[in-house]
């Protein structure tokens, strides 16, 4: 049994199921330690979303390429929109849904100092919305609304999460504006949000022909975030990195890119596009993210599916196998 606490708990974890008749999962952890503690629920969702009939397995972090060749350029493609991003969030802190605003100040405060490290190698800058730092005053790296927006329309920096019904009913987007904003490198690939759905989305996208590019580049930010004093993720000895979704848990990890398919989106739908992706493990979206619509010249964005039960270097070799066979069908 649990006590009322925990009982309180695990009813704000579903709570955006209850009041979101139309959410997919309907669940969102609140501590790291949730996935285990309501283990009796989290495990069926987790296991049937990401598909284990097993009940059995154990997710595993493998980033090692061993020297693999995903030039796009050998499948006749030019340049592509390359992304890769990953979710992570910190031992230590309550996950997004359960931080107050004070817990979310804080936790800006503590990544600082990995963002001057990041700031070292890659140079960039932090752009905060965080109004202010209460008893600790002014907040230094403070946007204004216009450079917010800005921001926002170069899809740099999240939109406003307060609008967002099942994000509002899990408490991810609690005390907005306080505890988000993002620190962007000088060369504009890499970028690391705070406090949006988990506490860090790491990423990085260029335009370029080798996947490679942006996944070892990731890896390499991942490593240095890490090595700072007293920042460590969280995991789960089951389902890898903790996110808050449990559609997300595992590798945490998005790897997209943006193809022209022009023969199979004619009809000016993603439809055909999709029934040819869903049995090569890829979900397609439009290019400005989920539910927007396919670019005028048939661009779609194109990503594997998998989170979890999968390795970090198989998502980027189904990614580039994905292209290949999606273009074969194009072309044919």
């Amino acid at each position: 049994g649990l006590d009322a606490k925990d009982l309180m708990t695990f009813y704000k974890c579903v709570k955006t199921g209850i009041d979101n008749a139309d959410s997919s999962l309907g669940c969102y952890a609140m501590t790291p330690l949730d996935y285990t503690k309501f283990g009796g629920f989290f495990d069926k969702v987790i296991r049937d979303y990401h598909g284990d009939e097993s009940g059995e397995k154990k997710h595993i972090t493998d980033w090692n390429v061993d020297g693999a060749d995903y030039d796009v350029k050998k499948l006749g493609q030019d340049e592509l929109s390359m992304r890769v991003r990953v979710g992570r969030n910190l031992l230590g802190f309550n996950l997004p849904g359960e931080m107050g605003k004070d817990e979310r100040i804080k936790f800006e405060q503590k990544m600082l100092p990995a963002f001057d490290q990041l700031k070292e190698k890659y140079g960039g800058q932090v752009h905060s919305l965080t109004p202010d730092f209460g008893d600790l005053g002014a907040n230094p790296n403070l946007l204004s609304k216009e450079e917010y927006q800005n921001l926002v329309d170069a899809h740099v920096m999240f939109k406003d999460m307060d609008a967002d019904p099942y994000l509002k009913s899990a408490g991810i987007s609690s005390d907005w504006p306080y505890g988000r904003g993002c620190w962007q490198s000088d060369d504009k690939m890499r970028i690391i949000w705070f406090g949006e759905e988990d506490q860090l989305r790491i990423m990085c996208m260029k335009k370029g022909s080798d996947l490679l590019d942006v996944f070892s580049n990731l890896n390499e930010m991942l490593k240095t975030v890490e090595s700072i004093d007293g920042i460590e993720f969280a995991k789960d000895e089951s389902y890898g990195y903790v996110t808050s979704c449990p559609s997300n848990l595992g590798t945490g990890m998005r790897a997209s890119v943006h193809v022209k398919i022009p023969n199979l989106t004619k009809d000016g739908t993603d439809a055909k596009a999709k029934d040819v992706c869903r049995p090569l493990g890829l979900s397609v979206r439009g290019t400005g993210g989920e539910h927007t619509p396919i670019g005028a010249d048939g661009t779609v964005d194109i990503s594997p599916s998998a989170r979890l039960f999968i390795k970090e270097k198989e998502i980027i070799g189904k990614l580039y196998e994905g292209i290949e066979k999606l273009m074969a069908i194009e072309n044919a």
